[in-house]
């Protein structure tokens, strides 16, 4: 099933330089050649208009801010959605008028269909502050006029081929960019809809209009091949965004960061790779005053890819910090990445969550609470059981494949330090019970290179009530003393 999304992004060049302006309700307008382009409702309650003067909106309307329009800001905003929409399909390019196409036929099933999927594609593009208009139709061309209509109940997704037909004869003929030109002399002999112009004598309309007319209606329709030039995403993911104005507050960093982190998992999810390691770096004023970047490093214990997971772990590193100087620009770079991994292929999940899943934990652990706070024990080349263990870094992957010991006959509760018993009868005695040597020794002599020389004989000890105990008698001493070094559950 051939299908596609045009997700049009109705207000970019507000959105470009004002990502929040729905939220603060401030009173915006933006200007290009000293005429308004885009505004926010609020601008318009004022009584600006599009198209308007610059002179006309400041005397009118004194208390809007007028800004430049901004075309590097919006083309890296284009740019940005274009990467994070790579995460549903890779057949991703850039269509006219601030238009993004997703070819997502070979997707719907993954995404569990095609009403899902553009649930999700208008997720991400909210979470890059991106206001959208999204158009589903059997061909680009279609889908771009669906996402072009700007009435608010108007009906944009359309599955089949004969329903776009219908679809599509109703759309005013203003829509289509080669009419135009004509739209004038296309009025005059009476068309006002795609419909009617389709209805026109073929040849006739041919002679008197220019070929890229008849080729865009065509390809609307289905009746002419759409070739696209695809996105590619770069070699490396380092995307950077410069900021408007200062930000003092993490929670205003981590909007910004939730961008990149959606075109992280873009990027990620087209070159089919992880990151082991983010870099999140915080640039501070320039110039006299200017002050280092603030870098917060991620280090993760298992690849992750999914743009919720970074984003959780980044919020959890902001949570930590205070901002000591103003932001002006944030970047994301991504300096350690490996393959992604394939899909578990177990139907039924792992009792206590796989090896993702605990990983993530780490992650988000050491995230909030700090990587030197989490640790993880790691087995040690030592006989001695106080020493056969240490605590090491819990992100950090042991430096050797060494097998692990076979499973030892070891009890769950290990005393530190071992407690001495009494002996009766040269038997040892525990809460004034004699116990029952079941099984040993089990001689252990380890550390002669350190002040910790052990030489010991381990038994399992029974008392009348059958609880087990692990027990030991030091072999270097003038008399046997006898310990408690472990309980068995």
């Amino acid at each position: 099933m051939r299908l596609w999304i045009a997700a049009c992004l109705r207000c970019l060049p507000l959105d470009a330089i004002r990502p929040h302006w729905p939220d603060d309700a401030q009173a915006y307008a933006v200007l290009e050649q000293e005429r308004v382009i885009a505004l926010t409702p609020a601008a318009r309650l004022a009584g600006v208009r599009l198209d308007m003067r610059r002179a006309g909106a400041a005397a009118i309307a004194p208390q809007v801010e007028l800004l430049p329009r901004s075309p590097q800001a919006e083309a890296d905003a284009l740019q940005g959605a274009a990467l994070a929409l790579l995460q549903y399909t890779p057949e991703v390019a850039l269509a006219d008028e601030a238009t993004v196409l997703l070819g997502v036929g070979a997707s719907l099933q993954f995404f569990r269909g095609p009403r899902a999927l553009a649930r999700r594609v208008a997720a991400t593009l909210r979470a890059l502050d991106l206001r959208v208009s999204l158009g589903m139709a059997p061909t680009a061309a279609g889908a771009w006029l669906l996402a072009q209509r700007r009435e608010r109940r108007a009906c944009r997704r359309v599955l089949t081929l004969p329903t776009l037909v219908r679809r599509l004869d109703a759309l005013p003929l203003a829509l289509l960019p080669p009419a135009r030109p004509r739209l004038d002399w296309l009025q005059d002999i009476g068309c006002a809809t795609l419909g009617d112009l389709r209805a026109l004598p073929r040849a006739g309309l041919q002679r008197r209009s220019a070929p890229e007319l008849l080729a865009a209606l065509d390809a609307a329709y289905g009746l002419a091949p759409e070739p696209q030039r695809w996105i590619e995403p770069p070699a490396r993911f380092a995307r950077r965004i410069e900021l408007m104005e200062y930000l003092e507050h993490t929670d205003a960093v981590l909007a910004v960061a939730r961008r990149l982190a959606e075109q992280l998992g873009g990027w990620l999810a087209a070159s089919q790779l992880a990151v082991r390691k983010i870099t999140l770096s915080l640039e501070h004023e320039r110039g006299r005053r200017a002050r280092p970047p603030t870098e917060l490093e991620l280090a993760l214990s298992q690849p992750a890819w999914q743009p919720a997971q970074i984003l959780g772990l980044l919020r959890e590193k902001l949570g930590r910090m205070t901002l000591t100087d103003p932001v002006i620009a944030v970047a994301l770079l991504a300096p350690e990445t490996v393959a992604q991994p394939a899909a578990s292929a177990t139907l039924f999940p792992e009792p206590g969550g796989t090896a993702e899943d605990q990983a993530r934990l780490l992650d988000l652990l050491s995230a909030r609470l700090g990587r030197e706070r989490v640790r993880r024990a790691r087995p040690q080349a030592d006989h001695r059981p106080e020493a056969a263990n240490a605590w090491g870094d819990a992100l950090q992957a042991p430096a050797g494949a060494e097998p692990l010991p076979a499973l030892l006959d070891r009890p769950f509760w290990l005393l530190d330090p071992p407690q001495p018993l009494r002996l009766a009868g040269d038997r040892p005695q525990y809460r004034g019970q004699a116990l029952r040597l079941m099984r040993g020794p089990e001689r252990i002599e380890s550390g002669w290179w350190d002040p910790q020389l052990t030489v010991r004989d381990y038994f399992v000890a029974e008392d009348e009530a059958a609880a087990r105990y692990w027990i030991y008698r030091e072999r270097d001493a003038e008399h046997a003393r006898w310990f408690l070094h472990g309980l068995y559950a």
